[in-house]
């Protein structure tokens, strides 16, 4: 009996080993009829597309010659001052489509894991094309551009379904070396703005990296004259607002302390273990919201100049921790909202250490409205980052991006403890209010396209 079950599992086995290795044979044979394809698309032809490889610009670094050919670079004469031109804005007018509907592969790199789209992804999209509006506008000079500062970036509606999507915009103000760019992204075809962007980018010579002076804007309407004298009232407030240095240099305003002390109270209650008050489990201090994150910087990320990091990658990295922070702190799903004014203080070179970390600075609670809006919470995301060389001898602030979330059905609060903590909530209190003004401003200048396109 023992025989004749050992003989039966022998069998079994044998049968077993040659399935095994028909259904083998068959699965490679299969594998090695796939073609294998690499997942790295070519940059697009556009005035933002690099111009030579990464080994081409490593070679012409260590020999100490420039990595791009400029006019400059080809033998323009580098002490004649450039010919100022002056422009209208349907000049650098741009427009792209993202083709979702008619692309399944197109839109597959464009969601996200809920399957809705994946708006650090359009960041970079938005980035990259105010670039090459800038461009446009300086043509036939050939300045190294570089972004400044996103001013803002808001969500003006939640889409519901994914669309075809359209992203357009052109130079919307001038200054000597510096302009501001305006983007809309709307769905196609029902021509439906659901995100504007407005970034600041200003020029540099391509050798010695001075300011370099750009054409001159003219508006031709008065619905661009308006454009343009909300922009310039803008910048000149961002100008003042640098040189007084904000928190850094006076002391909070009398709300503000009030503010301040209030919180401070609070704090000492739930500290006092005879106050019978305990701390709230939806109150969540500062330093308990924070999230870390480290990223080596390859040269595939690296922007026209060949050498240094593209800021709308930074925006995608920095959005996304942004998020992670958010949802964490709230326990709840976040929607974005806006982005905030931010700066872009120091350039990102390739091979160095990006260190990112984001803290909630603030946050707003909601009411149900009567018009059926949703209660919940208003989450606002300071995002610092440090760049260090790959051997950590030296370290730089490369900047900070805040980013405004929604959670629906939420109440959280966060509570700052330190002194350090009170003036970075105050910060975020003051963003937020200028958030809103800025915001108010842009839709008190509904202008049609064809105000500059025609």
């Amino acid at each position: 009996m023992v025989l004749k079950y050992a003989a039966l599992r022998c069998a079994t086995a044998l049968r077993l080993a040659r399935n095994l290795s028909t259904s083998t044979t068959a699965c490679f044979a299969n594998t090695r009829a796939l073609q294998f394809v690499p997942q790295v698309n070519r940059s697009p032809a556009s005035p933002m597309r690099r111009t030579v490889t990464w080994l081409e610009a490593l070679h012409a670094r260590e020999e100490g010659r420039p990595a791009s050919i400029t006019s400059y670079a080809k033998g323009g004469d580098l002490n004649k001052p450039p010919e100022i031109l002056k422009r209208s804005m349907d000049d650098s007018y741009t427009t792209i489509s993202l083709p979702f509907k008619q692309d399944e592969w197109l839109l597959d790199a464009y969601v996200n894991s809920s399957g809705r789209l994946r708006i650090g992804q359009i960041f970079q999209d938005l980035d990259a094309l105010a670039g090459v509006i800038a461009y446009k506008h300086c043509a036939p000079a050939e300045p190294t551009i570089v972004t400044a500062s996103v001013d803002r970036i808001s969500l003006l509606k939640r889409l519901t379904a994914l669309e075809d999507i359209e992203l357009s915009g052109n130079v919307t103000w001038t200054g000597r070396s510096s302009m501001e760019i305006t983007i809309k992204a709307r769905t196609v075809p029902d021509n439906d703005v659901f995100l504007t962007a407005n970034f600041t980018f200003v020029a540099r010579h391509p050798i010695t990296g001075k300011s370099f002076p750009i054409n001159e804007l003219v508006p031709r309407n008065e619905a661009e004259r308006q454009i343009f004298e909300r922009a310039e009232s803008y910048n000149a407030a961002k100008k003042k607002a640098a040189k007084t240095g904000g928190l850094l240099t006076s002391p909070p305003n009398a709300e503000e302390a009030e503010i301040i002390h209030a919180m401070w109270l609070r704090q000492r209650a739930y500290e006092d273990p005879t106050s019978g008050l305990e701390l709230p489990a939806d109150v969540i201090p500062m330093k308990d919201s924070m999230m870390h994150s480290t990223m080596l910087m390859q040269p595939q990320y690296r922007n026209r100049h060949s050498y240094m990091i593209f800021g709308g990658y930074l925006l995608r990295q920095t959005f996304e921790l942004a998020y992670c922070c958010a949802a964490a702190f709230s326990h709840g799903q976040p929607h974005f909202i806006s982005l905030d004014q931010t700066t872009f203080r120091s350039p990102v070179p390739v091979g160095s250490v990006l260190y990112l970390t984001a803290t909630v600075a603030y946050t707003q609670h909601q009411p149900r409205s009567a018009a059926g809006s949703p209660a919940g919470t208003f989450v606002q995301v300071r995002v610092d980052s440090t760049v260090r060389d790959i051997d950590h001898g030296t370290a730089e602030d490369s900047g900070s991006f805040t980013y405004t979330y929604f959670v629906e059905n939420k109440k959280v609060s966060v509570l700052p403890v330190s002194y350090a903590e009170a003036m970075e909530y105050l910060e975020g209190r003051r963003n937020a209010i200028e958030s809103r003004s800025f915001g108010d401003a842009l839709r008190g200048l509904e202008v049609l396209d064809s105000a500059v396109t025609e």
